[in-house]
């Protein structure tokens, strides 16, 4: 099966309204459970399955076929499948792998699917349409980063939202950018910084946005190169099998000139000086670097902008010495993050005795006055039952049976329902709105160190920069004039003043004497 993509556009950044075929869905199970599952069409049995392929999950097993060309974020019924035929199914492969076995049933198998087939009068086997079943169900998704990172298959530690998004707001990722990745693991930051730098796919002779990404161990680099081409990424991701310690950072010895940059690494500062504008001494003097070998050094940075770098390491250990070589390599700005991530629930809780026992209602009283009136029925209750004679047991179970579920009588209960029902507010706005965090606290992932290289400047710029503001012939602008010259303009200033004074005081005498006049 090979995936689809809607007009060559990636189901990341343009899933569309609907579901479709050979295409990556995120299925919902749970809040927190989530299933990616590339959909295929109803093309006949499938792994014994007369409905084709099926989800089989706790709440029940769902089709691909209920599954397509539906909305993104619907909700599906699970439903029933026949699975004497997946038996039957399974067990004829386990006949078929014994040769013995599959040469004394062979050719009466074969008459069977001929004569099934004579029947048909089609060799391709009906999909049975699926029943939906009384219980259980799930939601479709369309794929995107966040999704994407809760469902994934971990092939190393995964960067999670809450870090890849700060980071990607503090290296300045926007839509054109070029964005170096070193040590893409399990393609979580790659996902997101794709999406991140997006703005086209690349066209000859225009620049457009880029993640170039390295992976040095061969498994996972095979494994999130089908991803990407999957996905419809691999023309936005541009994925390289290299340890960068010793290859750099260059692709194909061309430099991807980037304006941003992850290094994932367990040792980022070894990888620090092949991130230089120029030829670091530290590679002359170790020669351990492909790049030391070369006549020539290229530089995989943007020549023409300031780089802004992260750094991803668990240890403190390893962010002292990343910094210290931030610090002879001329970074600049160099600041050390820790994220704390704590989720809040929100949730409304109703509070009242002549309420349900419903999930969220909390079967209290609400202020003083409603538990004073309970506590007089009460008291009402145990009077009548006193002056009655007879059985107390019996009185006042038949007195809790009348009684509604929290111990009000039903007319208590019926008044408010109807009070609910005479306020017009729906049942999902009553209540008090409370937030709550969540119980448990996720533990420290790992310190991020941001830095940043600015641009450097050359005499060609300098003088190209003199030529376009020229020093010493500004006007309108402090220290622009001598001392005499500031005195005389000021001078002006105020002399402009009082004329204006003056003119004010005639015009005002000059509208007196009229409206004495008129007055007389």
């Amino acid at each position: 099966m090979t995936p689809t993509t809607r007009h060559g556009i990636s189901p990341f950044l343009d899933p569309g309204p609907h579901t479709k075929a050979n295409s990556l869905a995120i299925l919902q199970l749970s809040r927190d459970n989530l299933l990616p599952v590339y959909l295929q069409p109803p093309t006949g049995e499938h792994d014994g399955y007369a409905e084709g392929a099926v989800v089989n999950t706790r709440y029940g097993s769902f089709p691909h076929s209920t599954m397509l060309n539906v909305q993104w974020g619907s909700q599906i019924r699970a439903s029933k499948v026949d699975t004497g035929s997946r038996g039957r199914s399974l067990k004829r492969k386990r006949e078929e792998g014994d040769d013995a076995c599959r040469e004394a049933t062979g050719a009466s198998e074969k008459d069977n699917d001929d004569s099934a087939t004579a029947a048909t009068g089609d060799s391709t086997p009906a999909v049975k349409q699926a029943v939906a079943d009384t219980s259980g169900f799930i939601h479709v998704l369309p794929p995107t980063p966040e999704l994407w990172t809760t469902s994934l298959p971990h092939r190393t530690q995964v960067v999670y939202t809450p870090d890849y998004s700060y980071i990607l707001h503090r290296i300045r990722a926007r839509p054109g950018s070029v964005l170096v990745e070193a040590g893409a693991g399990s393609g979580s930051f790659t996902h997101a910084a794709v999406r991140a730098v997006y703005n086209g796919y690349p066209a000859e002779g225009r620049r457009k946005g880029k993640v170039f990404s390295f992976e040095f161990h061969e498994q996972r680099y095979h494994k999130m190169r089908k991803e990407l081409s999957d996905h419809g990424l691999d023309g936005l991701a541009h994925l390289t099998h290299r340890d960068v310690y010793d290859g750099g950072f260059l692709v194909d010895g061309n430099s991807p000139e980037a304006d941003a940059v992850f290094l994932d690494l367990p040792a980022p500062w070894e990888a620090l000086p092949l991130l230089s504008r120029r030829r670091p001494a530290s590679l002359d003097m170790n020669g351990s670097a492909t790049g030391s070998k070369q006549i020539k050094w290229v530089s995989p940075l943007n020549p023409n902008k300031s780089v802004y770098l992260c750094t991803f390491s668990p240890c403190i250990e390893q962010v002292t010495r990343t910094v210290s070589a931030m610090r002879r390599l001329g970074w600049v700005d160099i600041d050390m993050v820790e994220i704390a991530n704590r989720k809040l629930h929100t949730s409304r809780e109703r509070v009242g005795l002549n309420l349900n026992f419903d999930r969220g209602v909390n079967n209290s009283a609400h202020d003083v006055e409603e538990a004073i009136t309970r506590l007089a029925e009460i008291e009402s209750r145990f009077r009548d039952h006193a002056a009655k004679p007879g059985d107390g047991d019996e009185e006042m179970d038949s007195g809790d049976e009348a009684a509604g579920p929290s111990g009000q009588n039903s007319a208590a209960t019926n008044g408010g329902t109807s009070a609910e029902a005479t306020s017009g507010t729906p049942r999902w706005m009553e209540g008090r709105l409370i937030t709550r965090g969540e119980p448990e606290i996720k533990t420290h992932t790992s310190y991020l160190v941001f830095a940043v290289l600015p641009r450097e400047w050359t005499e060609e710029d300098e003088a190209a920069a003199a030529a376009k503001f020229p020093v010493g012939k500004e006007q309108k602008v402090i220290g622009a004039m001598d001392r005499a010259a500031r005195k005389q303009e000021r001078r002006e200033q105020l002399h402009k003043q009082q004329q204006g004074g003056s003119n004010r005081k005639a015009r005002r005498k000059e509208r007196d004497e009229k409206m004495a006049e008129a007055a007389g």
